[in-house]
Formats: C-alpha cells, sequence, structure tokens
C-alpha cells in the first residue's frame, strides 16, 4: 500500500500514464482517468484521512448475444466494458464504510450479517449478501473504508449492480485473501447477493462479465461451475464501433417486468418437471406445445420460443466472429433483436404501454442506420439503453442524429476491456 498523497503526486508526474492506457483501451481516456482517479483520492481523505490506500477498478458489460438466458442456465456472449467503477480502499476494523459518489451508504457491521427485509432493493443489502456468502463459503472477510466513483450508468442495461457486487467480492479478494478468489467465484457469490439480500431474481452473465473482463462466451448448462471461454477477437479489424444508447428511462417499478420472464419460462420448463427450460428438449416443447400454452398463457410459450433460439443464435454469434464474418456476426445480432421485440417481449412495460423509450430508439436507430449497421435491445429490456454495431465511417453521423432525439451524451462509443475486477494499485 502507499500513502494517499504520494499516490496523487505520482499521478500528476504521469507514473501510471501506460497503466490506465492498458486497463481503459483509449489513448484519449488517459487525461481524463487520471483526473478521475486524483479527484477520487482526494475524496477519500477528506472522508477518512491521508492513510495507506489500494485502488480497485470493476467494468460494466455489454450483452453483445443471449439476451435472457442466463437464468435458464443457457448461453450468452459479454463483453467488460472500459465504464468501470473505481474503489479508493484503506482497511478498517470489524466494519465496512462505503460511499459511492454522493451516496452515503450506512456502515455494515462485519458480524451482523443476517439478512434484513427493509435492506431489499439497497446497496447496503449488497454489501451484506457479499460478506455473508464469503463467511458462509470459509473465505477471509474484514473491514474496509471506500470511497467510489462510477460512470456505469445506473439504468443503462450496463449493469451498475452486477459491477458494484463485483467490486465488493474484489475489494475481499484484495485485501484478505491476497487476491486469490476465482473472478467466476466472485461473479457467483454477486449473484447470490443479488439474489437473496437484494431481493431481485437475475441470471450470473452480468456478474461473471464484469468479473472475468474481456470478450467472453459463457455456457450456463452447469450453473455451478459454467463454461468461460474467451474469444480472442480483434474488433477494429470489422470497423465498426459498439455504441451504447441512453434512452434516458427509468428503471424504478419495473421489477415484477424482469421477474416475470424467468417466472414464465420456469412456469414451461415445469409442465416437463424440470427447473429451467435448458433442460427441456425443444422438440418435446413443441410436440407438446397445445398442452403447455393451456398451463401457461401465451406469453410464457412465446418466450420459450425466444429462448430455444437465441441459446442457438448465440453460437452462431461465437462462430462468425471466430470466422471473421462479421456480416453474418450483424444478421445474428439483428434476428437478435427481433426475436427480444417480438417473442420476449422486453421493449416496454405492459403496464406502461404510454413509455416506450425503447421502441423509439430501435425504430430512429433504424431509419438513422439503414445498412450501416444494425441496432437492438440491450440488456435486461423495458427501459435503459439499446446497443449498436455502426460502421466506424459512419459513427460519428449516427452519434449526431440519435443524439437530437435523446439528448446529449447520450450515446457512448465503448471499447471492449481485457480486465474484469482487479486491484488498479497497491
Amino acid at each position: 500500500m502507499k500513502q494517499a498523497n504520494l499516490v496523487i503526486d505520482e499521478l500528476k508526474n504521469n507514473q501510471y500514464d501506460s497503466l490506465l492506457r492498458d486497463v481503459y483501451v483509449d489513448e484519449h481516456l488517459i487525461r481524463e482517468q487520471r483526473e478521475r482517479y486524483i479527484k477520487a483520492i482526494e475524496m477519500f481523505i477528506s472522508l477518512y484521512g491521508n492513510k495507506e490506500i489500494e485502488i480497485y477498478s470493476t467494468p460494466g458489460r455489454s450483452e453483445v448475444s443471449g439476451n435472457h438466458t442466463d437464468h435458464q442456465h443457457g448461453q450468452v456472449l459479454a463483453a467488460a466494458i472500459n465504464l468501470d467503477i473505481i474503489a479508493v480502499v484503506a482497511k478498517r476494523d470489524n466494519e465496512v464504510k462505503v460511499v459511492s459518489d454522493d451516496y452515503d451508504i450506512e456502515n455494515i457491521h462485519i458480524s451482523d450479517l443476517e439478512r434484513r427485509e427493509e435492506e431489499k432493493g439497497t446497496s447496503q443489502g449488497l454489501i451484506r449478501g457479499v460478506l455473508a456468502r464469503y463467511k458462509e463459503l470459509g473465505l477471509a472477510i474484514g473491514g474496509f473504508e471506500a470511497y467510489m466513483t462510477s460512470d456505469v450508468l445506473q439504468g443503462s442495461g450496463l449493469s451498475s449492480s452486477a459491477a458494484f457486487e463485483v467490486m465488493i467480492g474484489t475489494i475481499l479478494s484484495g485485501l484478505y485473501n491476497h487476491m486469490s478468489i476465482d473472478p467466476v467465484l466472485i461473479a457467483q457469490v454477486g449473484q447470490y447477493s443479488e439474489n437473496v439480500y437484494f431481493g431481485k431474481p437475475c441470471g450470473l452473465m452480468d456478474q461473471c462479465a464484469c468479473s472475468v473482463g474481456s470478450l467472453i462466451h459463457i455456457d450456463f448448462k452447469d450453473n455451478e461451475h459454467p463454461i468461460v471461454e474467451k474469444i480472442e477477437v480483434d474488433f477494429p479489424q470489422f470497423k465498426h464501433s459498439l455504441c451504447i444508447v441512453d434512452v434516458h428511462a427509468s428503471h424504478a417499478d419495473l421489477t415484477d417486468d424482469y421477474a416475470s420472464i424467468p417466472y414464465e419460462m420456469k412456469k414451461v420448463a415445469q409442465y416437463f418437471g424440470k427447473e429451467f427450460l435448458r433442460e427441456v428438449d425443444e422438440n418435446e416443447f413443441y410436440k407438446h406445445l397445445p398442452e403447455i400454452r393451456k398451463m401457461t398463457g401465451d406469453r410464457a410459450i412465446l418466450r420459450a420460443i425466444h429462448l430455444f433460439a437465441e441459446n442457438k443464435r448465440v453460437e452462431l454469434a461465437v462462430q462468425a466472429l471466430n470466422d471473421s464474418d462479421f456480416s453474418q456476426f450483424k444478421s445474428v445480432i439483428k434476428a437478435s433483436g427481433e426475436s427480444s421485440y417480438k417473442y420476449l417481449q422486453n421493449i416496454y412495460s405492459n403496464h406502461y404501454t404510454q413509455n416506450q423509450a425503447v421502441s423509439i430508439a430501435i425504430a430512429l436507430s433504424e431509419m438513422i442506420l439503414k445498412d450501416k449497421g444494425v441496432c437492438r435491445v440491450h440488456g435486461g429490456g423495458f427501459a435503459g439503453t439499446i446497443q449498436v454495431f455502426v460502421e466506424d465511417s459512419y459513427v460519428e453521423t449516427y452519434k449526431e442524429e440519435i443524439e437530437k432525439y435523446f439528448g446529449k451524451g447520450a450515446c457512448h462509443i465503448l471499447k471492449v476491456r481485457k480486465y474484469g475486477g482487479i486491484k488498479v494499485l497497491d
């Protein structure tokens, strides 16, 4: 560990520029990130004093293919991106104290880790859940104090909550477990915390992508031991950029909409005595579709149709990238988006039919892009963001045009980052 004020001096003297370039991929971001780190350390000092510190980073993620497949033990293709949470950290006796940007999170004593009903949906619940699960697994835990700041947009489909969970797990790995905890296990602990302590049913994809890093193909057939394969592909060679457009629609009051997707898919699986759709034979599903429909209703049938086809699309997308066939890859992404719209139905909430910002963003993007790219809903859906793969020569035009409707700064041009949750500096 180094004294906080010494790290500030070293940052100002550009001693970490090569490190920042490695983490954030983009040469143009070095100055911005240097200043961001300095401000974060200064905030830490103002909160806790000039102490010996470590700095951690966890990225957001972009789901490239595999929309709502992970909670059914399906397949996904996901990428860590160069937007992240950074945490300036020091050890603290017996309790965890986190200030996240302007949010002062209530202290949590490491001896008090029982789930609390009133902490559902809160950051306190997520922290307590990670600590509790680490303790259950026999991993070392301890207190710490941290100042965190994030440029992973909340409610953006870039998984700010998963990045936060992974951050807590990564800090505990670094401070008390010699940075030895497997990134997949950190992801599984984050999922447990979100499911049990936060009260949101979710799969493992978000946490896994944030924790592992890079562009990864994940097969969740055995959810306890997911198969994680890094895809070695250089996106710039395809002369396309990955853009995420924030439609500025709130995720508030959408928990029931998200929960209905795994619930309805599992109802279909239950017809066959299974818990997850991945365990169901697709041919048997279609053979018994009329009977299943009577038991589950129509939307569950459509969502199951999406799931079976989406798992296949992930494999096609991976193959296309491995074959350097970006035209085929874009076709798969377009088909995934159309399936999400028509069958999965996570573009807008049936409870708020007047709020269809994602639908508008897709319609406008298709008009703007024409044959210059493809777009689809991004992440959990219903609100948040869309994902766009657009030709490099057209990306500035697309950004300028789409921001006429959603405001300056709505379109984020991203890079795939090779690191998941890491200790940047000790």
